[in-house]
């Protein structure tokens, strides 16, 4: 079932509408520095682990930066296509570690490197950081009491995701 998940384009497409509405909102919102208006300044993403069929339009970094010479700060919204720098599409890392935490039969580690490209260094790497730093991470905390008691921290995000797709 999660692996279907990320083979849908229709997902990233409700993604991309998604962070097309975060970048608008913090757009109108203006320059947190010194509340010039924000332009927009997209950058090209090469994200991996998605279908092939993505339209290029959703490997796009939405980004926005200050018009007000002087400041020129870049504003970068938050995303939902997008886990900060990582090179993978959020989607595919959330849903790789959520069948490595789970183990279901016949999802090796190696079965999820051919299917996703990710390394071992990788998928250990993304383990780590769900098991140590995203629960700490400000963010996490933040959204915390917006989730249900059965979302396990030392379960992330397989709990998390469980969670959501509960909701349908």
């Amino acid at each position: 079932m999660y692996p279907d998940l990320v083979t849908r384009v229709t997902l990233f497409h409700l993604l991309h509408l998604i962070d097309v509405d975060l970048a608008d909102a913090c757009q109108r919102a203006g320059c947190p520095h010194c509340g010039g208006r924000l332009d927009r300044a997209p950058y090209p993403r090469k994200p991996r682990g998605g279908p092939s069929e993505i339209p290029e339009e959703y490997e796009v970094r939405l980004s926005l930066c200050c018009s007000q010479e002087g400041c020129r700060r870049r504003q970068l919204p938050p995303s939902s296509l997008y886990w900060g720098r990582k090179v993978y599409w959020g989607a595919v890392l959330v849903v790789v570690v959520t069948l490595r935490q789970q183990r279901p039969e016949g999802y090796s580690a190696n079965k999820l490197r051919r299917m996703f490209g990710v390394t071992r260094q990788t998928l250990v790497r993304w383990m780590a950081y769900f098991r140590s730093v995203f629960p700490s991470s400000p963010w996490w905390q933040q959204l915390r009491g917006r989730v249900g008691v059965d979302v396990a921290d030392g379960a992330l995000p397989s709990s998390l995701l469980a969670a959501f797709l509960a909701v349908e």
